[in-house]
């Protein structure tokens, strides 16, 4: 199943995976048509960025412009999943993936399925929430919106994962890291790990 998963993601199309907590879309992230199908699917605006997911810390040298001192840290402490980390995009991305941004977040996997998918495919692909824009994820299968069922190209039921708020979303192209989405790993816990690198 990982490898159909796999060859769908190689060839343009779109799968609902398991990701930390809650059920992602994947798709190839340089493949610019298939981060457009992302957009339609959750109806979501093009002014947002789409983050993405690796499988290994090294990939992140051929995705982004500079890894800072203070990434290394929280990498260190809080991958994998759990933290997503934007970065200053490498000018390999699709410009539609970071929405003219210039910036792209990245989370290390987790999950063994989707760690295994990204091997299995061979790239780094999207993993934004599978729902609607602005409604809430979805831990469970049986709860995913029938518009995202019924327009992705294959479903990989993992069965229920742990829900809650998502990764924490940390901006590090800076001087010192901003918060901009607190989820799983709390902004006091990020501040007392940054109180005691000082």
């Amino acid at each position: 199943m990982i490898e159909d998963a796999a060859q769908i993601i190689r060839t343009g199309g779109v799968i609902c995976f398991p990701t930390t907590s809650l059920y992602g879309l994947g798709a190839d992230a340089l493949n610019t048509h298939a981060v457009d199908r992302i957009f339609d699917i959750k109806g979501r605006s093009h002014q947002k960025p789409i983050l993405i997911v690796i499988q290994h810390q090294r990939t992140l040298e051929k995705l982004v412009r500079r890894i800072p001192p203070m990434a290394e840290h929280i990498m260190q402490k809080f991958w994998p999943g759990k933290i997503t980390l934007v970065f200053e995009a490498g000018d390999n991305l699709p410009s539609n993936l970071t929405a003219g941004t210039g910036k792209i977040g990245v989370r290390l996997a987790l999950h063994p399925v989707a760690a295994a998918l990204i091997q299995a495919v061979g790239s780094p692909i999207t993993a934004t929430s599978a729902n609607l824009s602005g409604q809430p994820g979805c831990a469970n299968i049986a709860d995913l919106d029938a518009q995202i069922a019924d327009h992705v190209d294959l479903i990989l039921d993992a069965g229920e994962l742990a829900g809650g708020k998502g990764s924490t979303v940390i901006d590090v192209t800076g001087e010192f890291p901003e918060i901009l989405r607190e989820g799983t790993v709390s902004a006091s816990d990020i501040l007392n790990f940054f109180n005691k690198q000082g």
